[in-house]
């Protein structure tokens, strides 16, 4: 099932929440390409926070899927994915990310939702509940590698994926 694949100017808006909101001093950006991409740009800074992130609300009933699939470009670094579906940990959301790599050529990597970490405010939540993906009510594209300097990511499309495909 296609998510998102940045053609239309209708689809879902995405914004950036950069670490500023915590004292930090990274900044990112996004925008919807000619070309039908998203890019997701910036620099990152380590100190005083060290996350920027792309956002989108988006309800969508992922029930029967087994994680996403995103085609991706950048230069090398390793960027989070955040799947969301409302669970509050003590007042507070719960995040469920995980890690994907990029290179410089177009690929497609594939994020389970078993492989989605569980943290509040960056705090590793043991026990939360697993993700509801009959029940997702948003996305993130996360940079937050610990590493300094600029960053790019072009995202081509972003599907569901069921493992026998």
């Amino acid at each position: 099932m296609t998510l998102f694949d940045f053609e239309d100017a209708n689809e879902a808006a995405w914004t950036v929440v950069n670490d500023g909101v915590m004292g930090g001093h990274s900044e990112g950006y996004v925008k919807r390409t000619a070309d039908g991409t998203l890019r997701f740009t910036g620099t990152l800074v380590t100190e005083g926070g060290g996350f920027t992130s792309a956002r989108t609300e988006k309800a969508v009933d992922l029930g029967g899927y087994d994680g996403l699939a995103l085609r991706v470009r950048g230069g090398g670094r390793s960027f989070q994915v955040d799947v969301r579906d409302g669970t509050q940990v003590r007042g507070m959301s719960l995040s469920r990310r995980a890690s994907f790599p990029t290179s410089a050529d177009w690929q497609t990597v594939r994020v389970p939702f078993s492989a989605l970490g569980k943290s509040v405010r960056g705090r590793a939540v043991p026990g939360a509940p697993p993700l509801k993906p009959s029940a997702v009510q948003g996305l993130a594209l996360f940079m937050a590698d610990g590493q300094n300097g600029a960053f790019r990511l072009e995202v081509d499309a972003i599907r569901a994926y069921r493992a026998e495909e």
